[in-house]
């Protein structure tokens, strides 16, 4: 697949970045198959995320009083790994997605289509390279039991440096928060919750600030 490269600026975190982003390429990145695992690794409640940004879309669109688009894929995932302390270079992600299973898409990012549009695809800008897995799961119990196993996994590996993590928090921060609790410190760890967590042996970041950068809302609209 050619390239199509265009250049955009976005505010992520109070930073201002510019960046080069590819069309989502093919890639073989099945990591249950392999038990290979990226040096940076992104873990997503994918269900969860698609509801916080139709929240925000929601409230944000009435407060500004523009219709808001769905939700960029490539750039939320880049501003998740800026506020994971990502920075330019060749390093390689692996963004693992997990579903419910009787949800084959999102209906607030672009592209949003789990089989079809996102598994087994990659992207590439001045982050390094991306490549997406998506994992549909049968029911919330057994979603948030595959979560917390992935997540312990990733933690195993000691070619894993990076992980963030985007769980329901809501739901699931205390099984988090327990199962990064022996992580070694070599490890670094940033959770995403859209409010601050008490406690944990990792990082914390604001998920709003990502989405509303993905989302195309501007600092300036809000203060208007």
């Amino acid at each position: 697949m050619q390239a199509c490269c265009q250049k955009v600026s976005f505010l992520c975190d109070a930073c201002v970045v510019s960046l080069f982003f590819s069309k989502f390429a093919y890639m073989n990145n099945d990591i249950t198959n392999t038990g290979t695992w990226s040096e940076n690794v992104i873990l997503v409640d994918a269900d969860y995320i698609d509801k916080v940004a139709f929240d925000l879309i929601v409230n944000f669109e009435r407060m500004i009083g523009r219709r808001i688009p769905p939700a960029d894929m490539a750039r939320w995932i880049d501003c998740v790994a800026l506020d994971g302390g990502l920075r330019e270079g060749k390093s390689e992600t692996h963004v693992v997605l997990i579903h419910d299973k009787k949800n084959p898409q999102m209906d607030n990012f672009a592209p949003s289509a789990y089989d079809a549009e996102l598994n087994g695809k990659a992207f590439n800008d001045s982050l390094g390279e991306f490549v997406i897995s998506s994992f549909p799961v049968e029911d919330m119990v057994g979603k948030d039991d595959f979560f917390i196993e992935v997540l312990e996994e990733a933690c195993r590996h000691k070619e894993v440096k990076r992980i963030m993590v985007v769980p329901d928090a809501e739901r699931m921060y205390d099984d988090v928060r327990h199962a990064l609790r022996f992580v070694d410190d070599e490890k670094r760890i940033t959770v995403f919750a859209m409010q601050p967590m008490p406690g944990g042996n990792f990082r914390q970041e604001i998920l709003g600030y990502s989405l509303m950068s993905a989302l195309g809302i501007r600092a300036d609209e809000i203060r208007e």
